[in-house]
């Protein structure tokens, strides 16, 4: 768009915008460039753009009002949770509109039966587990963000967690949603029975990152609590080593409630933030959770720790108690803003790969961090092979970012050549667009844009986002590139 086309397409937002404050009422509708301000980003701060208004509807009902509303009038309409997806998913257009659904945020019903839980879209993830709680059960999916993050923002990012491994993803957990539709009618996906009638389309949506529907409701399945859990520490002196271990656990048909690694800088800097005890002089530390009954707990330790010992670890160490089961997770969990201490900023990848290149992955990343002289943390899934690289840089030196960007894309195609793919969890957003060009042919790209269409033909909902256009792709070099530009004219870069 030209400079008078985009004033026009923000006009024609803020007048939309004015007409649902009217209908809505109740300080529902934000339009001050200062109240708008914290909507700007999600935790890709690199990228921001200021949207012409945020809606922050209270039920259903209202939210139908207002995908309507920006259908009808063409306005991009970009749904949001409690913004702390990773790949820009939640980034604002600048002639558009932020659907915030934090208000929505009320555990409809926990029906113990069914062993599932009825949830409004902004619910926070470890709020469904403190509402299961006094029936012994708990949502298994435990984001590193659970605290803050909402379900409907889960479902958009088919978000995961240190316990994925063994408890699947949003996908798996997730028994049914009803969602908006961009023509504004509720249409319900799943449910409670084993086998839904109709297409099976709760896959397709769930990872869908808000571009075919908003989700109103979700259903999610509830596990039993599990009777008894241990987590085992153990130090290596090199990360092919560790790396080794985890393909040793698996393949002895044990499935851990969780298995992840920490390289040294990660260690270093969870200890230093949350004071864990690891051993900060570890080249890598895995963490394995087993869960069960107190006799199988009991089994498999004995069988994990005779399989970290003869792989090579140096120190093998149970927690304990819970207290200490339960600091061992928080210095994982807390890994991330553990390296926000340590850098003036982070760019945080995604990737997967099979468990079997782990080791030769993260040699080849060792190998580019050094080429492009940029420092990478490593904190990761090992389990399921999801990795999660921390790349540290300073926006504020020159050209530092868009180094950090090629870096990142580096780093994804080194996974797709692994035979992984360039996201586990965090979802494309804005973040892969050029990666995807990387895995995907034109044609399965094609393909993607028809399931867009067939849903959302205005494209109104999160448009931009998740999927490159062929032309993109042709012009970032014939489906393999290195770098690329940011889809909106006038979207900030930090």
């Amino acid at each position: 768009m030209d400079g008078g086309a985009d004033r026009t397409a923000r006009r024609r937002a803020r007048a939309v915008a004015e007409t649902l404050a009217r209908r809505l009422g109740g300080g529902c509708v934000l339009t001050d460039p200062e109240a708008l301000r914290p909507y700007e980003c999600d935790g890709l701060s690199a990228y921001r753009a200021l949207p012409a208004a945020v809606v922050l509807p209270r039920s259903r009902e209202e939210v139908r009002e207002v995908v309507r509303a920006c259908a009808e009038a063409g306005v991009p309409l970009v749904p949001r949770g409690a913004g702390t997806s990773l790949s820009g998913g939640a980034v604002p257009h600048p002639e558009g509109i932020v659907l915030s659904l934090a208000r929505m945020n009320r555990v409809l019903e926990v029906d113990v039966r069914n062993r599932v839980a009825r949830v409004e879209p902004g619910v926070r993830n470890l709020a469904v587990t403190e509402a299961a709680a006094p029936y012994g059960l708990y949502y298994a999916p435990d984001p590193s963000s659970q605290v803050t993050c909402t379900i409907g923002g889960n479902v958009a990012e088919n978000a995961g967690g240190v316990h994925c491994l063994k408890y699947g993803l949003t996908v798996h957990n997730v028994v049914g949603v009803e969602m908006v539709t961009v023509e504004g009618e509720f249409v319900r996906l799943g449910g409670v029975a084993p086998d839904a009638p109709g297409y099976d389309l709760l896959a397709l949506l769930i990872g869908s990152e808000g571009m075919l529907g908003v989700v109103t409701e979700a259903t999610v399945r509830l596990l039993p609590r599990p009777v008894c859990a241990r987590v085992l520490l153990a130090a290596f002196d090199d990360i092919p080593t560790a790396g080794e271990a985890v393909s040793r656990i698996i393949a002895a048909g044990i499935i851990p409630g969780g298995l992840e690694m920490m390289d040294g800088p990660a260690i270093r800097a969870a200890e230093d933030f949350v004071h864990a005890g690891y051993p900060v002089d570890a080249a890598a530390i895995l963490l394995c959770e087993l869960d069960g009954t107190p006799e199988e707990v009991e089994e498999d330790i004995g069988r994990v720790r005779a399989i970290l010992e003869d792989c090579g670890a140096r120190e093998v160490r149970l927690a304990r108690d819970e207290r200490e089961r339960a600091l061992f997770w928080s210095g994982r969990k807390n890994a991330f803003p553990a390296v926000g201490r340590i850098s003036p900023d982070y760019y945080c990848m995604d990737g997967t790969i099979p468990r079997r290149a782990l080791a030769r992955v993260l040699e080849g990343i060792a190998r580019l961090s050094e080429a492009y002289g940029l420092a990478v943390v490593n904190v990761f899934h090992a389990g399921d092979g999801n990795l999660h690289p921390l790349i540290l840089y300073d926006a504020n030196r020159p050209g530092e970012l868009e180094r950090t960007e090629e870096l990142g894309l580096r780093i994804l195609e080194l996974c797709v050549e692994a035979g992984g793919t360039i996201t586990g969890e965090h979802g494309v957003g804005l973040e892969k667009l050029p990666a995807m060009c990387v895995q995907f042919t034109r044609e399965e790209i094609a393909q993607f844009h028809a399931v867009k269409e067939a849903f959302d033909p205005g494209r109104i909902l999160n448009p931009d986002k998740a999927i490159p256009t062929l032309a993109r792709c042709a012009e970032l070099g014939g489906m393999h590139v290195r770098g690329g530009r940011l889809p909106f004219p006038d979207l900030e870069r930090f």
